[in-house]
């Protein structure tokens, strides 16, 4: 049997690289001569560079950054010669800040700018910067603020609600310091900056924004849009990361889908050909799955290549209908074979688990 194990981290529990090994060790107990193969995956968010630096042939440059709130934070980025790899949810993600710390409407970008100079002074010419995972909400303005520009009245390097001061932006400093720089943005969220499906109102809940707060919010950010440059804040992919997509729009930055860039870095295609079975994972398998997320974009790639593409995931919240409909053929979830208790507890073992169970059904 020839498998290719394929799967996103579990949030707070496993990278992807764990997951990956979790489940090859799962399935061979049941399954031992089968022929492996591993490709742990991301979609521009948390993992990315982990994934990325076991593939793409490069150095990693260590950096400090100042963090969503501004403490010291050790961040890298991958260095393929011209090309740089940057994960922005080391300097701005959610993961950063205990939940009972976290001051969404003061959160900044200021780190991401600072990995993208430290990009630049190591001879970077193209920048590819993952997307996802964020803790902020500051329109990029951070990040900005981070390459030079510049804003009077008020604070770009305040998180969200350092903005509404503001009278007037600068941001042809931070252009001139990236003059010359390619920028990708490796994204699948396409949502515009502002409005009812903007990144306020469509990711402000999960970063700690009450409903209450977030008409002012968005306020704060279509006035900094205003000075900027209102109409890049409606383009597709402006929203992604808190408007930290609208700040790389703003710098020139082509969008292009996070999971088709690392599916295409890992070789998932030509692996998925060679396998007669496809395993992918995350820790809930939900609706979001479905929209631009790592399981979608392996399942897709499994369908293409005519192969079966199985999921293992903490939870599974989707019916058998809407998981056909993703190309998916079934799911098992850890916290029905083990139990909720110890799936927390004991991750890696947990996984292992179920992944000798699918070997049982599908190995053969």
């Amino acid at each position: 049997m020839r498998i290719l194990i394929a799967p996103d981290k579990f949030a707070g529990t496993l990278t992807a690289v764990e997951a990956a090994a979790a489940i090859e060790e799962g399935w061979r107990r049941r399954d031992p001569g089968a022929e492996v193969l591993v490709a742990p995956m991301a979609d521009g968010g948390p993992g990315f560079i982990d994934v990325l630096s076991a593939v793409v042939d490069g150095k990693l440059l260590s950096v400090t950054v100042r963090g969503p709130l501004g403490e010291d934070t050790p961040a890298t980025v991958l260095m393929a010669g011209e090309t740089a790899y940057v994960e922005t949810a080391q300097a701005c993600g959610l993961h950063l800040v205990e939940p009972k710390d976290r001051r969404p409407e003061e959160a900044t970008t200021y780190g991401v700018g600072q990995l993208i100079a430290a990009a630049v002074d190591a001879g970077a010419k193209r920048i590819i910067l993952g997307l996802g995972g964020s803790g902020t909400n500051d329109a990029g303005a951070g990040m900005l603020a981070a390459l030079g520009a510049t804003g009077e009245s008020g604070h770009l390097d305040g998180g969200a609600a350092g903005l509404p001061g503001l009278t007037a932006v600068d941001l042809q400093p931070a252009r001139d310091r990236v003059a010359g720089v390619e920028f990708v943005a490796a994204s699948d969220v396409e949502n515009p900056m502002l409005g009812l499906r903007g990144a306020t109102n469509i990711f402000g809940s999960q970063k700690g924004i009450g409903d209450e707060r977030k008409p002012a919010v968005d306020g704060w950010l279509t006035h900094f849009a205003e000075l900027a440059d209102r109409k890049t804040a409606d383009k597709k992919g402006a929203g992604a990361a808190g408007g930290l997509g609208y700040a790389l729009l703003l710098l020139g930055a082509e969008r292009v889908s996070g999971i088709d860039l690392v599916a295409e870095l890992t070789g998932l295609k030509e692996k998925a050909a060679r396998v007669d079975l496809v395993l992918s994972g995350e820790g809930a398998f939900d609706f979001q799955s479905r929209d631009g997320k790592v399981i979608a974009g392996v399942a897709k790639v499994a369908n293409d290549a005519m192969r079966p593409c199985v999921v293992l995931a903490g939870k599974v919240l989707i019916g058998s209908r809407e998981m056909r409909t993703m190309g998916v053929e079934s799911a098992y979830a850890l916290v029905d074979v083990v139990g909720e208790e110890r799936a927390f507890a004991d991750p890696h073992g947990s996984l292992a688990t179920v992944a000798e169970r699918v070997a049982r059904t599908w190995a053969r």
